[in-house]
């Protein structure tokens, strides 16, 4: 049996970032040869290994914790050092912090000894520079194989205090710079041992009775074929005060955005441009679908994010026709890398500009609609313009390949993702008795997006004087009959909405979260929208801390599966978007809870995905241990959450703003400051009895 190479578990390890760099070690601090451990810039790894002693043995860990949006300190102790008896009197706090182009990190040894301490503090260091599809394909990666084809000489010099790692096979280059300094003794030595393969840097510490003192140490990138950047400018939204009765929304809101503030990156050659990298460490890059909703989940705090998204995703919008990458006239893309993403096993070669998606051009639309209506100044809109064009065209000329009416995906490749919506695994589109649906896949949600890009397109080209606003009422319409006759199914908790058409344009049967992404878009009358949201709120869809991806009663559920049965925070907080949107409050309260419950478990960073067990089973959400964290729309679902609290919906270029709280929720009474309407703050307060106050 041929050997199985598994994608390394990430659940139990402390990540920090300041993309595109981001560093993921164990709890106790300590960065190990192994798995999916090490620092991360821009899609390679450019360090494997910083494994700390204290003479020679590991010190014993006791705990972790945030420090700042950037870094982590990591408490442990060194038990065989100072005094006698239980109580331990010699302490290390490892403080890392991510820092434009690389990692620092101090070293604090501290004595409460009543004697004076002498140690030697040794930190080993390693390198590979493996590209990110390398470490996440599970194959074991040796400095000298890292990159495929063979990289350039890597080598390790000392010079005094210095060691440097140099390598051209991923593009980066990486110095490591230490020393140190002591309080309120004389600074401690430090020196570098240069044995090949495992450099080691030594400190040799002499701690007076209930002295301390700070080694340091910093890692320097210089990555000159990066494609994405730190960005130049600060983050240009607001940062809103909230006081809730439940403290959990406050809490899940601040940490939400240190991690947004963390995951903003920017175009090598346009560094002012800002946009959200997707997760870490698999996605921190340009992703267009994931790019998009985070901007226009942060709507609620300014539009300069989504102006600079959309301006970035339109500087690559397709052109022609490619069907390796899937560009297409007017296409949105997809993923943006340094080189072509290979994967290991299952046969994927992404270029390195991939465009294989469904979603994100009607996105694209919708967010320049959105941003429009929360104020984006229209010296702002009208240059985008013809690219909202371009993306209409796309919808009309090149998104149903098959001219049966509805927008479908169907990579002619044969190397590029199977599945083209945001549940894009290759098993994610199952028939209820968990058979798998057949290529190309028309998805429901898909149909929902078109139609609400249709109306959207529409609205503006009426508002800017352009043509074509009336066909696009028109496609609008005639596609909800459409979908109407053709997607409803008969389950066995009611009528609902399939989970897609497949190459036979069968309803694909499953019960599934897609449907929450059908609510606000237009495409559904009242009364399907009340049947939806009772689905959305029952307990086969609503009864783990969220909204499961699948029904529990479908053949092919599955809890920990990454997309037939797991929780999405972004996916739940969308449903709760739509439902608090169109009145269905009770449903839209009961997701709210368990998503806060879930983030207090993972302690307010909520990840990418997890868990989609019953609250029963563990009374806690379990881990799916491969799920990025910090994730970019994992992180802004705090804001819809905030959103649907306050129930703030503004229409600027009509001068009208309403405000529409959830009836129930489980905030109880708030209170917030500085929302962004148009650039201007605004605070908002919701009494016991659901009354809503706005403040300008």
């Amino acid at each position: 049996m041929a050997d199985q190479h598994l994608q390394p578990l990430l659940h139990d390890l402390v990540g920090v970032v300041l993309a595109p760099t981001s560093a993921l070690t164990d709890a106790d601090g300590q960065l190990r040869p192994a798995g999916v451990q090490g620092v991360f810039h821009a899609d390679a790894r450019v360090l494997r290994q910083a494994e700390l002693r204290i003479d020679g043995r590991e010190p014993e860990a006791i705990g972790n914790a945030p420090d700042g949006p950037h870094g982590a300190r990591f408490v442990s102790l060194a038990r065989w050092l100072g005094d006698p008896g239980p109580d331990p009197t010699v302490r290390i706090d490892r403080i890392r912090r991510a820092v434009p182009r690389g990692l620092t990190e101090e070293i604090h040894v501290v004595s409460t000894a009543a004697d004076p301490v002498r140690a030697t503090v040794t930190l080993r260091l390693g390198c590979d520079l493996a590209p990110i599809e390398m470490v996440k394909s599970g194959i074991p990666v040796s400095p000298l194989d890292a990159k495929s084809g063979q990289p350039d000489q890597l080598s390790w010099t000392a010079e005094g205090i210095t060691v440097t790692v140099t390598g051209d096979g991923a593009g980066a280059h990486t110095g490591i710079e230490a020393g140190a300094s002591a309080s309120p003794t004389d600074p401690t030595d430090v020196v570098a041992d240069p044995e090949p393969a495992v450099p080691t840097l030594s400190w040799s510490i002499d701690l007076p009775p209930r002295g301390r003192t700070v080694l340091r140490w910093r890692l320097l990138v210089d990555d000159p074929r990066a494609v994405v950047v730190t960005p130049a400018r600060e983050p240009a939204w607001s940062r809103p005060e909230v006081r809730a009765d439940d403290p959990r929304l406050a809490r899940l809101l601040d940490r939400s955005l240190d991690d947004l503030r963390a995951l903003r990156l920017a175009e090598a050659d346009t560094p002012h441009e800002v946009f959200i990298g997707a997760g870490v460490p698999w996605f921190l890059t340009l992703f267009g679908r994931d790019s998009l909703w985070a901007a226009r989940m942060l709507l609620p705090l300014g539009t300069d994010l989504a102006a600079s998204t959309l301006r970035v995703l339109a500087r690559r919008q397709g052109s022609r026709i490619d069907v390796r990458s899937g560009e297409a006239p007017g296409k949105i893309m997809h993923e943006l890398r340094r080189h072509e993403f290979v994967a290991v096993g299952n046969g994927l070669r992404l270029p390195a500009a991939y465009y294989g998606t469904i979603d994100a051009t009607l996105l694209w639309v919708s967010l320049l609609h959105d941003a429009w209506r929360w104020g984006l100044a229209d010296e702002e809109i009208v240059p985008l313009l013809p690219h909202l064009e371009a993306a209409l065209g796309w919808l009309a000329e090149h998104a149903d390949p098959d001219g049966d009416g509805f927008v479908e995906y169907l990579d002619d490749s044969g190397q590029g993702l199977a599945n083209q919506g945001w549940k894009d695994s290759h098993d994610s589109v199952r028939f209820r008795d968990g058979s798998l649906a057949r290529p190309p896949i028309a998805l429901a949600e898909v149909q929902g997006y078109a139609h609400r890009a249709a109306l959207d397109g529409a609205a503006l080209l009426d508002a800017f004087d352009r043509p074509g606003g009336q066909r696009w009422r028109e496609y609008a319409a005639a596609l909800a009959e459409r979908f109407r006759a053709r997607f409803w199914v008969d389950g066995p908790l009611g009528a609902h909405p399939a989970l897609a058409l497949d190459r036979d344009k069968r309803p694909v049967d499953s019960l599934t979260s897609n449907l929450g992404h059908l609510l606000g878009t237009g495409l559904l009358s009242r009364t399907e929208s009340a049947q939806v949201a009772d689905l959305l709120g029952g307990p086969a869809l609503a009864g783990g801390f969220g909204l499961r991806t699948m029904s529990a009663e479908d053949a092919g559920f599955s809890p920990l599966s990454y997309h037939c049965g797991s929780i999405w925070a972004h996916d739940t907080a969308i449903a709760i978007g739509g439902l608090a949107a169109e009145g269905f409050a009770t449903q839209a309260a009961r997701l709210a809870d368990g998503l806060l419950s879930a983030a207090e478990a993972f302690d307010y960073r909520l990840p990418e995905l997890y868990g989609g067990d019953d609250r029963t089973t563990l009374g806690r959400p379990l881990p799916y241990p491969a799920a990025c964290r910090p994730q970019a729309w994992s992180a802004a679902a705090a804001v819809v959450l905030l959103q649907a609290a306050v129930g703030l919906y503004p229409d600027v270029p009509a001068n009208r703003i309403e405000l529409r709280p959830l009836a129930t929720t489980p905030f109880g009474a708030i209170t917030v400051r500085r929302l962004r309407v148009a650039g201007n703050p605004v605070d908002i307060t919701v009494d016991h009895a659901g009354t809503a106050t706005l403040r300008r």
